[in-house]
């Protein structure tokens, strides 16, 4: 999104940091992927990604890339597009919408990872997103998945790639 100081070419070093704790070769959903910097980290990584956003535009340049499963949904105004599927891993940065995150805690397998970034408040000091709905409260994160492994958890202002107010988690789901 154009207003989202944070999206870059380069992958989230958080995500990258823990994109190995998903199962090797495993399934991994990318939710409002964006123009795609964690799918091609994750496919790189040897692991078969589901890249979901309202637009895939700037994904084309992947079409028929083996592993690749490209959906368009708007994750907002619509259903919950994957029904039950469960993944490894569920990454998802630079993006909130809070009645996502039941249905964030039934995709990720038991016993894979979600892998969760945005901004959260504190961040209007320094532009957009300004907005409290799209702003994590202080351990909003820890409140829906703190119940998991927390294998990483942090709230933090970043200065690159622009400076931001962050809160991100990487938490593995309790086996079955």
């Amino acid at each position: 999104m154009d207003d989202q100081p944070h999206a870059t070419a380069e992958p989230s070093p958080f995500v990258a940091a823990h994109a190995g704790r998903i199962a090797a070769g495993g399934t991994v959903l990318d939710l409002a992927c964006g123009a795609g910097r964690h799918t091609r980290l994750l496919l790189g990584k040897g692991l078969r990604v589901m890249a979901v956003d309202i637009n895939l535009a700037g994904l084309a340049d992947l079409a028929g890339t083996p592993g690749l499963a490209m959906l368009e949904a708007d994750l907002e105004n619509g259903p919950w597009p994957l029904g039950n599927a469960n993944f490894d891993g569920v990454v998802v940065t630079n993006y909130l919408w809070r009645l996502l995150f039941p249905r964030l805690r039934e995709a990720v397998a038991p016993g894979g990872v979600l892998i969760y970034e945005t901004f959260a408040e504190g961040n209007e000091a320094f532009g957009k997103p300004s907005n409290p709905d799209f702003l994590l409260k202080r351990d909003e994160l820890l409140d829906w998945f703190g119940d998991w492994q927390v294998a990483a958890y942090e709230q933090l202002v970043v200065e690159t790639p622009k400076p931001a107010v962050i809160q991100h988690i990487c938490a593995v789901r309790p086996p079955a």
